[in-house]
């Protein structure tokens, strides 16, 4: 899985970040009873902190990418904490955070930046259960967080 991963990435013209080191009191990942709960992401593009809040300074399209930057990471998370993305059973849910004003209600449309990606990267696998939700700020201005729950083979 983890070349056919590396080759969809190149199709579309991505490629998996260095994951992130936590930036407070946290670990990235957690392994427990068959699940990789994967902490709360956030967005980067070229090495700078996607920020804003949706509704106010950004629209839905900039929150679809920085859904989509996210996802990425958590992918690269994701490798890191299992050595393989070959592990991947399933992505079982996503959690996403949408930095937005209290009138903007396309947190879903934002979301499906990550959900798509996840399903492009691990087809049928990659389909999941989802919370998108509006939040008045995130960590360090960010303008999407997302998390994962994903379900994972035995090393």
């Amino acid at each position: 899985m983890t070349d056919s991963i590396t080759q969809k990435l190149a199709e579309l013209g991505l490629s998996l970040p260095e994951a992130a080191a936590p930036v407070a009191a946290y670990v990235p990942a957690v392994e427990a009873g068959g699940l990789l709960h994967v902490s709360g992401q956030l967005p980067f593009k070229d090495g700078a902190l996607m920020k804003g809040r949706l509704g106010e300074d950004r629209d839905t399209d900039y929150g679809y990418e920085a859904a989509r930057a996210c996802a990425l990471m958590l992918v690269a998370q994701i490798e890191k904490a299992l050595g393989s993305l070959d592990r991947v059973e399933r992505i079982v849910k996503l959690g996403a955070f949408v930095a937005s004003t209290p009138d903007f209600t396309d947190q879903p449309k934002v979301a499906n930046g990550a959900s798509e990606l996840m399903v492009a990267l691990f087809g049928d696998a990659g389909r999941h259960a989802r919370s998108a939700v509006g939040v008045p700020v995130l960590p360090l201005g960010a303008a999407v967080e997302v998390d994962a729950i994903v379900a994972v083979r035995p090393a």
